[in-house]
């Protein structure tokens, strides 16, 4: 516990604690629940995590994987995005049980169990991921401001650097803020989608028939590193510690199995209708990457194309216009947003749980904000403000996801089918030896990603 500081002069904005205290101390159990209420009461008032944790399987990084495998293989990898969204149902339910059941998020249960290397070496490739996700955010963020306000590049990824601040605003108002908030964001991505898709009005039984897995998606090299790519970019490790914490958030008495057991449930329920509206926004890229650009031999490999391509009657046809362009470049703004928040709470969580480095809210979510805007500044200001240059550092922040996905994976199912951590709540077996399966899996195909992305592999 922290030590009283006797001598108030000598008061350290940083410290460490010998232990942890509460994930997100300044909201943990911070929201009632109703105890004996109906099915739909009681969903209500555990829904709001499972958005937090969807955003992340959305985010700009997302984007251009998606188009692309549509505009390169019309509907055939559809199935990709089911599977992978139905992998990461799993390992969020998991990680929002392990939160819930332990009073620990994923990073205080890692550094527990681990020593002060190998603890430390965990907490750097975990901080470097979240710089990784950062930066999709930021980048799509800058880019949406350029796009929409003709800002300079640099001047936008400054901006970005200002949302720490709306987190700030928010946690004062209470978590339900940052819930409606992220939720509202979310929407307009959804509506922005499936209005574009409703124009470009796509062979829906060819588009269902996309949903079904098909030998070429393994035998096909091109067909096969985007699919990689999809699932690479789906399954974030910083969604893990983030659902393990914020899944806290609602005040349970952990010393009644029933409160427990009807937390999982709930829980488990909001995250699998977020994450499927996720699933549905990723199917409307791909689609929308079918419906306006297969065929049409575009290069749709930066925002800045899309952006162009959706106002080009020459690639979409009658459709094309200015609107559908803002329209894109405003969801495109909405899920950096979006993203940001759940990116910075997300950061605080590792660096708290990792490390138990404890600051003023201020001092370390600024912290965590420039930790991942500074290499994106540099590097613009480097290339004097080059779009297709900054967009290549997307390219290396998945490398990085890639590498600490199973830094995130294997503990998170380790401990969450412990009986001696876990008791009554631990995994089932069958889930257990699945949850095995999809992190061997996952690690073998961003192994696989990482290799051909640096050239290793042809």
């Amino acid at each position: 516990m922290e030590k009283e500081n006797k001598n108030p002069k000598r008061e350290r904005i940083i410290h460490f604690e010998d232990t942890p205290s509460k994930s997100l101390d300044e909201v943990n159990g911070s929201v009632e629940v109703p105890h004996n209420a109906g099915f739909w009461r009681t969903l209500a008032a555990y829904t709001g995590p499972g958005i937090l944790v969807a955003v992340g399987y959305m985010d700009p990084g997302n984007w251009i994987t998606s188009i692309a495998g549509g505009a390169s293989f019309k509907y055939s990898l559809l199935s990709v995005i089911l599977i992978s969204s139905l992998i990461a149902m799993l390992l969020q339910a998991m990680a929002a049980r392990l939160g819930i059941v332990t009073g620990k998020d994923l990073a205080q249960m890692t550094r527990e169990h681990t020593g002060r290397v190998m603890g430390g070496f965990l907490w750097v490739v975990t901080e470097l991921a979240i710089m990784a996700t950062d930066v999709a955010e930021i980048i799509g963020s800058a880019i949406a401001l350029k796009l929409l306000f003709n800002m300079p590049l640099i001047v936008g990824i400054i901006i970005t650097t200002a949302d720490v601040l709306i987190l700030l605003l928010l946690m004062r108002l209470g978590f339900r803020k940052i819930e409606a908030v992220v939720a509202t964001l979310v929407l307009v991505i959804l509506l922005v989608f499936a209005y574009e898709v409703i124009l470009a009005q796509p062979n829906v039984p060819e588009l269902l028939k996309g949903y079904l897995p098909h030998a070429d998606i393994v035998t096909n090299k091109s067909m096969l590193y985007l699919s990689l790519g999809i699932v690479g970019a789906t399954v974030m490790p910083h969604d893990l510690f983030l659902g393990s914490s914020i899944s806290q958030t609602r005040k349970i008495d952990r010393s009644k199995p029933d409160d427990v057991k009807r937390a999982i449930k709930f829980s488990t329920i909001d995250s699998n209708l977020q994450l499927t509206m996720a699933f549905i926004v990723n199917s409307l890229l791909l689609i929308l990457g079918a419906a306006l650009f297969f065929g049409t031999n575009s290069s749709l490999g930066r925002f800045v194309d899309l952006f162009n391509a959706l106002s080009n009657s020459q690639i979409v046809g009658a459709i094309a216009s200015p609107m559908l362009s803002m329209l894109f470049a405003i969801a495109l703004l909405a899920s950096g947003q979006s993203s940001t928040i759940t990116g910075t709470l997300a950061g605080q969580i590792i660096m708290e749980g990792f490390i138990h480095l404890k600051m003023p809210l201020w001092a370390q979510r600024i912290l965590t904000r420039l930790m991942s805007v500074t290499p994106v500044l540099i590097f613009a200001i480097y290339y004097h403000g080059n779009e297709a240059k900054i967009e290549g550092l997307l390219t290396f922040s998945q490398v990085f996801l890639s590498v600490a996905l199973p830094f995130a994976v294997i503990p998170l199912v380790r401990y969450t089918s412990d009986k001696k951590i876990m008791g009554e709540f631990a995994n089932h077996a069958w889930v257990k030896w699945l949850a095995w399966l999809i992190s061997a899996v996952l690690i073998i195909l961003n192994l696989y990603l990482i290799a051909q992305t640096l050239g290793f592999v042809k």
